[in-house]
C-alpha cells in the first residue's frame, strides 16, 4: 500500500480509501465486516463514511433498503470487536442532510453550528468512538457564514472530537474563502476537498484542482469509476449504479476504445481508471466503494499496475477521455453540455 500526507497536514493516509456508502444498502453487515477486515489486512487504513449512508430506494421496486446512518452503525460494530481496529483506522464522516424527526425545525439540509454539534455527536455514537480524524461538510451551504462554521468547528476540535475539517463538492471560490477566513482566525483551515473526479468527470481541472494546488491542499476523489461507468461493464452488463443509463454514441465509442486499451495492457478498465488517478499529483487518495471483497481486491490491485501507466498510455487516455480544454468534452454530442459530461 502507498501512504502519503494529506495536503500540507502531517496526517498520513493510504492512497486508497475505503468508501462505505454501500454498507447496509448494497451489502449486508456480514459482508461489510469481511470488506473492512480485508482492507485492514491490505493496509487500507483510511475509511470514509457519512451520516446518511446505509439507506437507499430500489429503483425497480420503489422499496426502501436499510436506513440512514446504518453504515456508521456497521462500522461502529466492527470497531467494537477490538483488535486495534479503531486505533489503526483514520476515519472521516460527513454531514449536511436533515438529521431526522428529533431535529424539530432544524430537520433541513444545510450547515450550521447547531448541525456541527448535533450531527457530530450522533455520528460518534453510531461509530462507537469518541472522535473522528476528519469531519467533512458533505455539500456547501452558501447561506451560512464561515464565521459561524469556523467557530463551531474550533469548539469540536478543542473538545477532541475532531482532528481536521474538510469540504466536499465545494467550488474553488468557496474553498479559497474558507481558507482566507481560517487564516484570519489563526486556524489551519481545511485539510482538503472531496470531489468527483475521474476520467469522464474532469471539470475540476478548470478551477478546483488549481485552487487546491495553490493552497497546498489535497483532493480526495469520490466516484473514481464514474458511478460504475468506467468499471468495464457499462457496455453490456451494467451494475446497480449504471442500470437504466442510456449511452450516447460518443460514450459507446469511448468505452469501446477504453476496453481495447485495457486488453492491450493485459489488465481491466477499472484498474486503469484508478491508476490514472494515482498519477495525478493533487490526488491525495481516491475512494472505492466496494459491495464485495472481490471488488475491493481489484481496487487494491490497481496500485500494482502503476508501472504500466507510461506517458504514452496517459496520452492515449487523454485522447479517449479529453479533458476540459478539449471542445469535444464540452460538447460531447448534439444538445449536450459540460454539465452532462460532469454528471457522468
Amino acid at each position: 500500500m502507498i501512504y502519503n500526507k494529506v495536503g500540507k497536514s502531517g496526517l498520513y493516509v493510504s492512497r486508497l480509501a475505503l468508501g462505505t456508502m454501500a454498507f447496509g444498502s448494497l451489502c449486508d453487515e456480514k459482508e461489510a465486516f469481511r470488506i473492512m477486515d480485508m482492507a485492514l489486512d491490505a493496509g487500507v487504513y483510511f475509511f470514509d463514511c457519512a451520516n446518511v449512508y446505509g439507506g437507499r430506494v430500489n429503483r425497480a421496486t420503489g422499496e426502501s433498503v436499510g436506513h440512514r446512518g446504518y453504515s456508521e452503525e456497521i462500522i461502529g460494530k466492527w470497531f467494537a470487536q477490538g483488535g486495534g481496529r479503531r486505533e489503526k483506522v483514520v476515519i472521516s464522516t460527513k454531514f449536511n442532510a436533515p438529521d431526522g424527526e428529533l431535529a424539530g425545525s432544524n430537520n433541513v439540509g444545510g450547515l450550521s453550528a447547531w448541525k456541527v454539534r448535533r450531527s457530530l455527536d450522533a455520528s460518534l455514537e453510531r461509530l462507537q468512538t469518541d472522535h473522528v480524524e476528519i469531519y467533512m461538510m458533505h455539500r456547501p451551504d452558501r447561506k451560512t457564514t464561515w464565521a459561524e462554521l469556523w467557530n463551531a468547528f474550533t469548539v469540536a476540535q478543542y473538545q477532541g472530537k475532531v482532528d481536521y475539517i474538510a469540504s466536499s463538492a465545494h467550488a474553488a471560490y468557496e474553498i479559497m474563502d474558507a481558507q482566507r477566513q481560517a487564516e484570519a482566525r489563526g486556524l489551519f483551515g481545511l485539510i482538503g476537498d472531496q470531489h468527483r473526479y475521474n476520467l469522464v468527470s474532469r471539470v475540476p481541472e478548470l478551477e478546483v484542482i488549481p485552487c487546491l494546488e495553490k493552497l497546498g491542499m489535497a483532493m480526495m476523489c469520490y466516484s473514481p469509476l464514474g458511478g460504475g461507468h468506467l468499471a468495464g461493464f457499462a457496455l453490456d452488463n451494467p451494475g446497480p449504479r449504471t442500470s437504466g443509463r442510456a449511452l450516447d454514441d460518443y460514450q459507446t465509442k469511448q468505452l469501446t476504445e477504453f476496453k481495447a486499451l485495457a486488453g492491450d495492457l493485459g489488465t481491466t478498465e477499472a484498474k486503469i481508471a484508478l491508476a490514472w488517478l494515482l498519477k495525478q499529483p493533487v490526488v491525495g487518495c481516491y475512494l472505492t466503494g466496494p459491495r464485495t471483497p472481490e471488488m475491493l481486491k481489484d481496487a487494491i490491485d490497481a496500485i500494482e499496475i502503476l508501472p504500466l501507466m507510461t506517458d504514452d498510455v496517459m496520452k492515449r487516455l487523454d485522447e479517449i477521455f479529453p479533458g476540459p480544454e478539449a471542445k469535444s468534452y464540452f460538447f460531447p454530442g448534439p444538445g449536450k453540455t459540460a454539465a452532462d459530461a460532469y454528471n457522468w
